[in-house]
């Protein structure tokens, strides 16, 4: 698995670093939504915005946290149908390694 890309802030801002950590926890924990879908959601977010390797990562953590493969497609589905097809060229990259 490939360094996290914020582990720079572990010397750089470590204060900074814990706040983006508590803010992902609490993004990302379970609530109203289960966390399978919140991780589907910051994923088809992160192939929007062309961010292939968050895509991945994403893609593996809502995998365990018991989404489907069927629900990582039906996820990029929508957003394709909202933000069209330069996400799903994006996510086809993010996803080569995570879903053989």
């Amino acid at each position: 698995m490939p360094e996290n890309p914020l582990k720079i802030y572990e010397d750089l801002d470590p204060k900074f670093l814990d706040l983006v950590k508590d803010t992902r926890s609490l993004a990302l924990a379970d609530g109203a939504l289960p966390r399978k879908t919140k991780l589907l959601i910051a994923m088809v977010l992160d192939a929007v915005h062309g961010a292939s390797d968050g895509v991945r990562v994403l893609a593996q953590e809502a995998l365990s946290a018991g989404a489907t493969k069927e629900e990582i497609a039906e996820a990029l589905r929508v957003a394709q149908y909202i933000c069209g097809v330069g996400c799903v060229y994006t996510a086809a990259k993010g996803l080569k390694e995570v879903l053989k």
